[in-house]
């Protein structure tokens, strides 16, 4: 019986070498020549910390062209409220999230049970795998997922026939 699995992950290397790409920009950028301005990781977050908020918001700016650089789905990213810190400075965690949260697994699984089409859902998790009897219809449920527009990034693996 053929199935797939949906699945939501992001290649934590990629955005390892992205986070050193703004590292290394904002060490040599002028317009932030003597600010107090980093990034650094913390396994599934990210925390900006700037003198204020318009280099934050470059600094924010500078996150997202790298990780597009590296093929990261900036989609993925959660972007926290900016609060103050230590020093007159501001700081902004941003959530990387991985996996499929349970809202939205549900909302899929009704998608494809509304359409009528022969697959069974199971949730398993973080993920979702749809079966079916034939090729044809797996893809058919890719299609409507895909018309779903949904904002977090979704990977279609293990396809097994």
């Amino acid at each position: 019986m053929p199935s797939f699995d949906i699945v939501s992950k992001i290649d934590m290397p990629s955005v390892q070498n992205a986070l050193d790409g703004v590292r290394k920009e904002i060490n040599t950028r002028y317009d932030f020549k003597g600010s107090n301005c980093e990034v650094e990781q913390q396994e599934d977050k990210i925390i900006i910390k700037a003198d204020d908020e318009l280099k934050r918001k470059q600094v924010e700016e500078l996150l997202i062209t790298y990780l597009t650089r590296k093929k990261v789905d900036t989609g993925a990213l959660e972007f926290e409220k900016p609060e103050a810190a230590s020093g007159n400075s501001i700081r902004q965690e941003v959530l990387v999230k991985q996996g499929i949260d349970r809202e939205t697994a549900q909302k899929i699984v009704k998608v494809i049970k509304q359409s009528k089409s022969k697959t069974q859902t199971a949730i398993q998790g973080d993920e979702v795998r749809v079966s079916g009897k034939k090729r044809d219809d797996l893809q058919e449920a890719i299609k409507l997922i895909k018309d779903l527009n949904l904002k977090h990034p979704l990977q279609y693996e293990n396809f097994r026939d």
